[in-house]
């Protein structure tokens, strides 16, 4: 981590620091005082987003049907498969707060981060205690992409858009599976609404 000078805010970040069980303690040691913005969206849609991504490095992987269940004339879910577990954001949100008061989490929807980017960009400047500079001129929607593309700068004629991995069309899932999937994650969504003090409107 490089060093931060007066008036700089220092930020690092990646995919799976709120899943790794080791993270929270680590981070603590190595600053109590750290902020921690999570990114999360419906955990149903996460799951087929990263089989999605697996699919194409790897086509020959089974169905994300069979993937799902342990057993599936039972309805058992694999909460053993990563793109299940990850989404089980109430687990994971229990080590976090053994190290870190909730004061210091902000939790940002990544479905809003779509809708409305500034909006919800705009309660992370407030969380880091930054002045509002990101605004709604900012962005304009890719509709090819289905995701906000950032103007560099104002008149630019070359805004940033997600790379080739993000906007792939998803598969078409069976209704029943997805259907158990949401009965799955209820009670976990619930829970982690009510830690974090924030209803995502996944169910």
């Amino acid at each position: 981590m490089p060093r931060t000078l007066d008036g700089q805010i220092t930020m690092e970040k990646t995919p799976s620091y709120f899943v790794t069980r080791e993270a929270p303690a680590r981070i603590s040691a190595m600053s109590k005082d750290t902020k921690l913005i999570v990114v999360v969206r419906d955990p149903v849609t996460r799951a087929i987003s990263d089989y999605t991504q697996t699919l194409s490095k790897r086509p020959d992987i089974p169905t994300f049907e069979s993937l799902t269940f342990k057993n599936r004339t039972t309805g058992l879910i694999d909460t053993s498969w990563s793109a299940i577990q990850i989404g089980i954001y109430a687990k994971h949100l229990e080590h976090w707060l053994r190290h870190f008061p909730i004061r210091q989490m902000l939790f940002v929807s990544g479905e809003r981060l779509i809708s409305d980017p500034a909006g919800e960009l705009g309660r992370v400047q407030d969380f880091l205690g930054l002045k509002r500079i990101i605004t709604d001129k900012h962005f304009y929607f890719n509709k090819t992409k289905g995701f906000p593309c950032l103007k560099k700068a104002e008149g630019s004629s070359r805004p940033h858009c997600l790379g080739k991995t993000k906007g792939r069309t998803h598969p078409e899932i069976d209704r029943e599976v997805v259907r158990r999937l949401r009965e799955f994650y209820r009670p976990f969504n619930l829970k982690f609404y009510q830690m974090t003090g924030h209803d995502f409107g996944w169910d």
